[in-house]
């Protein structure tokens, strides 16, 4: 299985080909779309994407973490981490393709 890094350009490209809007309103539409995700998560902590999925936002508790290559320990910072959970028909989707 290859690796496949999917960047904004590509997605304003794919709008660009796909719907016909100019590169500059395809680039506006993404930016849009990501900033509207972002705002969303900093301020609700949720974002259900019907059919897609659900991001929410958890906090870390601090932790004691050590570097493998030296074994010294360090303090591992609480924070906020992002966590995505698929949908039921986005799994479904997936494991369609995964059959053919």
């Amino acid at each position: 299985m290859t690796r496949v890094n999917l960047t904004k350009k590509d997605l304003i490209n794919s709008i660009y080909m796909q719907i016909g809007f100019s590169k500059n309103i395809s680039e506006n539409l993404i930016e849009d779309f990501f900033a509207t995700i972002t705002e969303t998560l900093m301020y609700d902590k949720t974002l259900k994407i019907s059919k897609f999925g659900t991001f929410s936002v958890r906090r870390k508790k601090s932790r004691i973490g050590r570097n493998p290559l030296t074994k010294e320990e360090k303090i591992i910072s609480e924070r906020d981490v992002v966590l995505f959970k698929a949908s039921k028909e986005f799994k479904e989707l997936i494991n369609s393709n995964n059959d053919s």
